[in-house]
C-alpha cells in the first residue's frame, strides 16, 4: 500500500527533474572518479618504471604525488556534490513538500 503522500511527491513534476538531475550528476561524477582510480591503479599494475621515477634529486617517487592527487580529487568532486545537493537540489526537495502539504 502506497501512501498518499509518497504517491503526490512521486508525480510532482518536480520530483522527476530533481531525479534526473540528481542521476545525470550523479553518473557524471561517478564517471570522472572510476577514470581517475582506474587510471592510477593501471598505471601501478602496467606502468611501474613511469610511477617510480623520483621527483628531483629526493627519494619520493612521482607515484606519491599522483596517488595523493586521486585522493585530493575525491574530496574536491565530494564537496562540489554536497554544494550542489545544499543549494539546487534541497530547493528543489522544499518546493517539492510545500507544495505536496497545501
Amino acid at each position: 500500500m502506497i501512501d498518499p503522500v509518497v504517491d503526490k511527491i512521486q508525480k510532482h513534476p518536480k520530483y522527476a527533474e530533481l531525479q534526473s538531475k540528481r542521476n545525470s550528476f550523479g553518473w557524471i561524477l561517478t564517471i570522472m572518479m572510476m577514470v581517475v582510480y582506474y587510471g592510477y591503479i593501471s598505471l601501478i599494475a602496467f606502468n611501474k618504471p613511469f610511477l617510480a621515477q623520483p621527483i628531483g634529486s629526493g627519494v619520493t617517487s612521482l607515484g606519491i604525488p599522483l596517488g595523493m592527487g586521486v585522493i585530493v580529487f575525491t574530496i574536491v568532486i565530494t564537496a562540489i556534490y554536497v554544494k550542489r545537493a545544499n543549494k539546487e537540489y534541497d530547493d528543489l526537495t522544499a518546493d517539492i513538500l510545500k507544495d505536496v502539504n497545501k
